[in-house]
């Protein structure tokens, strides 16, 4: 046994940047405890980024989380996908870097203790984490560790779905990270030369050879270790059998919304009547470990192309061996993009204050797990509402960290996430059954025309949808009864020498992806911890609906676009 000044559970995107922030000072020893496989250079199922298919649902890089049966969703249970490897969930994701509108921010610092929250003092991380290709100024990076390309989108069906959008009364925006998120154009992604950049790829590997630097992979964290209130250690199984022990100066848990309440509980922080059940002995009684779980949901609206314009042949066997060569050779073609190149964000409503919609769109019809309406041509768009305000938990059944925790996300319980169902599949239907697409509009294939008022489209998204793999929320920052951080320290409250940092962390879910935010959080978290000043606020201006802007007025025309990308 060995004593490190600080030992991280998890190497996934938090942990992954903690790693290096913290063991850039020479004199102070970082051990990463990663329960999943190492992320083999080799391996083209992580790096390859068209092959994100492979990796989700695979017992050798996927945890395959599954919800309770959801009560307002027939008694599905919804599969959940995080990542079982160096990288975490940053290894197998779709590669799409939201950072969330900067109005999500400021809903963070309106709550008690978390002022330095807001987007002024989180815009300096974002930029410190990127290296933005598209180029830096006010809003982007362009010296960090994660180079970021843009998707090109040049896909005719991206064109039309740009086109449809602006003729639907939406705007295109330069860049849905910068001034104004609001609107619609390509995405920035974690890919860089044909490759998938993981938190790993881009943080990890560069420092592994420094000497105060140990990663440990099948290391699976089992129980922190207290002497009275304070954390002196991780009890874990190497290989899922060797018991192992570290000591450390402070713990820090980066295992994730689902990962991280697990273990606080099995160590004996949460709701002590909870851990009494189970026979847990109290270390501390913090009754919000693992309340406040949120996530996003989302439905695939899926069209047929009258037009061989898709991708869909890149799918049959008899092309796959090309694709696959002509990525290994030159990092280029079908397996060098993850599809997803362009999107948008919008309002439901004139009554919301700024996007509570997102859309993915990809230039084929097909699901996760292979699936589609189609053996021809199509194209669809993935929609969801992004501030839902049900509320679900993460408990766990038994004192065996083996076994997976009770997932209960409570999808669709409330009148508000009800509504906001209906409107985004209006939306998203009226932009795609505008103009710009009849060169190709082959029909709705799913949910179907025979989907039209609202309970048909409540029953559809019931029976159809999927989670977006963002849970998040489940030992939040705050200062009242039922936080479990400290927003200024990332301390657990209670306790001394334990923290936590990754989307547990986060009091409220952002808008899309949660990637980009997580790894924000784990920069800015890293200055907390060392004691060093956090980076000084930013005066950028970012673009609102309610008090326009004098950089872009709510009510200047939308540019026309045509046959390309903005």
């Amino acid at each position: 046994m060995k004593r490190f000044d600080f030992v991280i559970v998890g190497g996934g995107s938090a942990g992954c940047v903690l790693a290096n922030r913290l063991s850039a000072e020479p004199s102070t020893s970082v051990l990463v405890l990663e329960a999943g496989r190492a992320d083999f250079r080799w391996d083209p199922f992580i790096h390859m980024p068209a092959a994100l298919p492979f990796p989700i649902g695979s017992r050798l890089y996927d945890w395959r989380y599954q919800s309770e049966p959801e009560p307002h969703m027939n008694g599905r249970r919804i599969a959940h996908a995080r990542g079982k490897v160096l990288g975490g969930s940053s290894s197998i994701n779709g590669m799409i870097f939201q950072r969330g509108n900067p109005m999500d921010y400021e809903r963070w610092a309106a709550d008690g203790g978390m002022g330095d929250w807001d987007y002024a003092h989180c815009l300096p991380y974002f930029k410190r984490m990127e290296n933005c290709l598209a180029g830096a100024d006010d809003w982007r990076g362009g010296d960090g560790p994660l180079v970021l390309e843009r998707g090109p989108a040049t896909n005719p069906l991206f064109g039309a779905f740009f086109d449809a959008a602006v003729q639907a009364g939406h705007r295109l925006t330069d860049d849905v990270n910068g001034y104004r998120q609001e609107g619609f154009a390509r995405f920035d992604r974690n890919i860089h030369r044909g490759r998938r950049l993981s938190a790993a790829g881009a943080y990890l590997r560069p420092v592994r050879h420094r000497k105060n630097l140990t990663v440990e992979t099948l290391a699976t964290a089992t129980k922190v270790r207290f002497q009275g209130n304070r954390a002196v250690g991780v009890e874990y199984l190497r290989g899922g059998r060797l018991r192992r022990s570290a000591d450390a100066g402070e713990v820090i848990l980066c295992g994730g919304a689902i990962n991280t309440p697990q273990l606080l509980q099995l160590s004996g922080i949460g709701n002590p009547a909870h851990l009494a059940d189970l026979g847990i002995d109290p270390i501390a009684s913090v009754v919000g470990v693992g309340e406040n779980l949120q996530d996003h949901l989302e439905v695939y609206i899926q069209y047929a192309s009258k037009l061989p314009v898709s991708i869909a042949p890149g799918l049959r066997w008899r092309n796959r061996p090309r694709i696959g060569v002509e990525w290994l050779l030159l990092r280029r073609g079908l397996g060098a993009t993850n599809h997803f190149e362009g999107g948008g964000f919008a309002r439901s409503n004139d009554t919301v204050d700024y996007p509570n919609l997102m859309f993915h769109f990809l230039p084929i019809a097909i699901r996760y797990d292979g699936s589609s309406p189609t053996k021809d041509h199509g194209y669809q768009v993935h929609i969801g509402p992004m501030y839902s305000d049900a509320r679900g938990s993460v408990m766990i059944r038994s004192t065996d960290p083996r076994e997976h925790p009770a997932l209960r996300f409570n999808y669709l319980s409330t009148a508000q996430d009800r509504q906001e169902w209906v409107e985004c599949v209006r939306v998203a239907r009226d932009i795609l059954s505008q103009p710009g697409f009849d060169p190709y509009n082959g029909g709705e294939l799913s949910p179907g025309p025979d989907v039209q008022t609202d309970e048909q489209i409540l029953n559809w998204v019931a029976a159809d949808a999927e989670t977006a793999l963002h849970p998040s929320c489940t030992a939040r920052m705050g200062v009242d009864d039922a936080s479990v951080l400290d927003p200024t320290s990332m301390r657990v409250h209670g306790v001394d020498g334990l923290r936590v940092v990754d989307a547990s962390s986060m009091p409220y879910v952002t808008n899309g992806n949660i990637y980009a935010p997580v790894m924000m959080l784990a920069e800015k978290s890293a200055d907390l911890i060392l004691g060093n000043a956090t980076l000084s606020p930013s005066a950028a201006a970012w673009y609102s609906y309610r008090a326009g802007s004098p950089l872009d007025p709510p009510t200047t025309p939308a540019p026309a676009v045509s046959g390309g990308h903005p």
